[in-house]
Order: C-alpha cells, then sequence, then structure tokens
C-alpha cells in the first residue's frame, strides 16, 4: 500500500457532481482506498484566464495501484465525465492530477512525480495542506510554501456531501 494525494477540480456544469462522481469512481478502484478528503475551495481560473471559477479538492487515498495504472484510471474517470482535452489549461468538466506517490519520483512522458507544478499552485496546495499539514517538498514544509504563495480569492465553500 501506498499513500497518494490526488488534485481533484471541475469548472464547467455541476461542478460538485463531477468532483463528487469522481471521488466515489477513485474509491472504488481495485485496492484503493478512500482516506480524507478536503474542503472545497472555490478559486479563480489558472493559465487561461477567460473561464468559469474551479471548484477544487485534495484527496488522499492508498493503494496498491501502481503509478501509470492510477494515472490510466484517473484518466478513464475524466474521459467517462465528458472531459475534453480541447484547450490546454482550458475550461474542463473534471481534472484528475496526481500530486505525489509515497516518496517516489518519476519523470516519464505522461507521468511526472510529484506534480512539477504543484508548488506553485495555491488551489493545489491550500486542500493539499488541510489533509496533510506534515508534507515536505525538497526539505520545506508545505506551510513554509503556501506562506509564498498568493491564496487572494481562494474560498472554501464547505465539504463534498459523500
Amino acid at each position: 500500500m501506498v499513500r497518494a494525494y490526488l488534485s481533484l477540480g471541475s469548472n464547467l456544469g455541476n461542478r460538485k457532481t463531477y468532483l463528487k462522481q469522481a471521488v466515489k469512481a477513485i474509491s472504488l478502484l481495485s485496492g484503493t482506498f478512500l482516506q480524507n478528503v478536503s474542503s472545497i475551495y472555490e478559486t479563480p481560473p489558472w493559465g487561461l484566464l477567460e473561464q468559469p471559477a474551479f471548484l477544487n479538492i485534495c484527496i488522499a487515498i492508498d493503494t496498491n495501484l501502481e503509478p501509470a495504472a492510477l494515472l490510466s484510471c484517473c484518466l478513464g474517470i475524466e474521459k467517462k465525465s465528458g472531459r475534453k482535452r480541447d484547450i490546454h489549461w482550458g475550461p474542463r468538466v473534471l481534472d484528475i492530477d496526481i500530486l505525489t506517490y509515497g516518496d517516489l519520483k518519476i519523470n516519464e512522458r505522461g507521468l511526472t512525480l510529484p506534480h512539477p507544478f504543484m508548488t506553485e499552485r495555491a488551489f493545489v496546495l491550500k486542500p493539499l495542506a488541510e489533509i496533510a499539514p506534515t508534507l515536505f517538498f525538497n526539505s520545506v514544509s508545505i506551510n513554509e510554501i503556501m506562506s509564498k504563495l498568493d491564496i487572494v480569492g481562494i474560498l472554501n465553500v464547505g465539504k463534498l456531501d459523500l
């Protein structure tokens, strides 16, 4: 069993429903056990700014799936939700990113762990810090990294009703 942290976001349609369905689908993956779910954070768009606000959460899972298999399952869940990859950093019904997979470091085409941009994105670190406040990245605590990021506009809008 490996502890993995995932980031989920949605900014189209019924955002909470997409997040709820994704968490349920992830929790039903073979050899995977949901351990924690952050609050929901409404966040301004990142990258392409002319799009609706996102709802973002992070989850902690324990899994026996290998990283590539977990990624494949997450991509399948996105696709089943209707995710289309038309515009880079564009609007989406669902986005699932693997942030960490234990202490594993991978740099392969299509899969880099830990996620290469997570420490630059407050919309990822805010919910992650809520469920994993003792995480460190390159010997720096998640809270220290958070203190250097702009969190203006990131609003806690409650919990996901699972």
